[in-house]
């Protein structure tokens, strides 16, 4: 057989048929079987398997790295088997390995990095038909004829003259720069968010927006520059924008700051119990413009960082975790006032989110209308879990004591006088 490229359907069959194309399928078999032994000894090595990893994925071959070590070995193999056979086995090969290499490092890096949402759905969708669109304009020997036609389709701005074709590659360089830029910023997240708790997360996080902040800014200087965008241009913007920030966005402004101010003091924490104006609740999430507050009721409170800033926020959590309740008993007033005493401690150390150190404390608080008004303090040391439920356990069982030792719970007394 000739070992020049077959240019024809009857060219094409031939070849396939021919038995250097078996040699060439055992020896691209041999590659992929090479490839998931390396992928899977690399991912044991790093304990990589994650449903969101990049490199790995979930079953080791639905990540990044196997395709890409796929289309090196299958290009080294074509590369040895050159002077040998041809077979047009190789040619389709090695484009629908680089496109799977595309579609799969597009793919994950969205994945790792956003939400799952529509339009991240459609964006996937969309990098995937144009992966395929190129691996089949390029094995039937169009891409070349194409992109000739589309660089005779130009006009003129300014001083420079633009082509379709310069702004097909440009836009694709600049893609592949940010999902580039995307992958190293996540990698980056997962490094310093892993095993990383209260307030120890709330600084990596406050890193890791920052990293992220910094590497979309050099990736979209790197994909403006790649479009062929003069980026002295972008010095009038940048004023514009500046006075912009100084003068209509002060508060988005105000709020980014804060939110940088909120991670790197610590002053609040994720997993903090905290009180903003009326809301009570638990902070979930410190972005860096808002932080996301959730009630014990299931309830969340999107509250912007300028306000945990510039308003008055009781943290309970700053110190430490401890939290102190109280209930007011009333008995009546020829009841043993010391034996009150006792059954109102021993009903709160019954409890067993009841802490011991600090313990329960008992005080006669008021001389009440209708009788004896006590009042019994105790610690917690789980507000998370909830502090009605604790001080309703507790009332039950101060009512149980009292009613077995015959202590009289007075009703409201009223003594009338007629003339």
């Amino acid at each position: 057989m000739s070992k020049s490229a077959p240019v024809g359907l009857q060219e094409w069959f031939e070849a396939l048929t021919h038995p250097s194309a078996l040699t060439a399928l055992g020896a691209l078999l041999a590659c992929g079987l090479l490839a998931w032994l390396l992928t899977s000894l690399v991912a044991r090595a790093f304990d990589g398997r994650d449903s969101k990893s990049i490199m790995f994925g979930q079953r080791n071959v639905d990540g990044v790295l196997f395709p890409a070590i796929l289309l090196c070995l299958a290009y080294l193999a074509r590369t040895l088997l050159a002077s040998a056979l041809y077979s047009p086995v190789f040619k389709v090969a090695i484009p629908v390995l680089l496109s799977l290499l595309v579609i799969r490092l597009g793919v994950k890096v969205l994945q790792a990095t956003f939400t799952e949402t529509p339009f991240i759905r459609l964006l996937e969708r969309s990098i995937s038909w144009l992966a395929w669109l190129a691996m089949v304009l390029w094995v039937s020997d169009l891409l070349p004829l194409l992109l000739e036609e589309l660089e005779h389709i130009s006009w003129k701005v300014g001083g420079s003259t633009l082509t379709v074709r310069n702004i097909i590659e440009g836009t694709l360089t600049a893609g592949l720069v940010l999902i580039i830029t995307l992958w190293i910023s996540s990698a980056i997240e997962a490094k310093l968010l892993r095993h990383a708790t209260g307030g120890e997360l709330s600084l990596r996080k406050a890193f890791s927006n920052a990293a992220r902040a910094l590497l979309m800014f050099l990736g979209l200087l790197l994909a403006l520059s790649a479009v062929g965008i003069d980026l002295t241009a972008l010095s009038v913007l940048g004023g514009a924008v500046g006075v912009g920030i100084g003068l209509g966005l002060q508060k988005l402004a105000a709020n980014y700051v804060s939110g940088f101010v909120i991670l790197a003091e610590r002053s609040m924490r994720i997993g903090d119990s905290v009180q903003v104006d009326t809301f009570n609740g638990i902070i979930t999430q410190i972005n860096a413009r808002y932080t996301v507050i959730r009630s014990l009721t299931g309830r969340e409170s999107i509250v912007p960082n300028e306000m945990m800033i510039t308003s008055r926020v009781e943290n309970h959590s700053l110190a430490d975790a401890k939290v102190w309740l109280s209930t007011l008993v009333s008995v009546g007033y020829d009841s043993d006032v010391q034996r009150v005493m006792a059954l109102l401690s021993q009903a709160a150390l019954a409890q067993e989110r009841v802490l011991r150190e600090p313990a329960p404390s008992v005080a006669l608080s008021n001389f009440g209308a209708d009788g004896l008004e006590f009042t019994l303090g105790f610690w917690i040391g789980d507000p998370e879990n909830g502090s009605l439920n604790i001080r309703s356990q507790v009332n039950l069982e101060i009512l149980r004591l009292l009613r077995e030792n015959s202590i009289e719970i007075p009703f409201p007394q009223r003594v009338i006088h007629q003339r």
